[in-house]
């Protein structure tokens, strides 16, 4: 099993930063993918940034510019580091982690942190 904790969430006001993190243990062989996702209320959860094995990142257009995404590799740990952030980025962040578990198969595994809520408000 790999489990993730989540932390970092809270009440901002526009323009302010938050940062969120992410650690990953278990039965973890390797990592190959760690990202953030964000579901606001009655909308469609979507990808806000993701890094690979080689550090290559992507983001969402909208956040492009404002949010960075970090790992620690020691610590099995990712961040998302939310500067100048507005009422739209209001939502529920999940962190998601893909990889190979330390099994006698070497099976894949896709875990999901519990979510954390970031709302910004004046």
């Amino acid at each position: 099993q790999v489990q993730l904790v989540e932390s970092g969430g809270g009440l901002v006001q526009p323009g302010g930063s938050l940062r969120l993190s992410c650690a990953a243990s278990g039965s973890i062989l390797s990592i190959n993918a760690m990202g953030w996702y964000r579901q606001a209320p009655g909308q469609q959860r979507e990808l806000v940034a993701a890094i690979i094995s080689g550090g290559r990142t992507n983001y969402a257009d909208s956040v492009k510019g404002r949010f960075t995404i970090s790992r620690d590799n020691a610590r099995n740990t990712v961040y998302l580091q939310m500067n100048s952030l507005k009422p739209e980025d209001t939502a529920v962040y999940y962190c998601n982690v893909r990889g190979t578990e330390r099994t006698r198969y070497y099976s894949q595994y896709d875990a999901w942190g519990q979510g954390t809520q970031v709302t910004v408000s004046s």
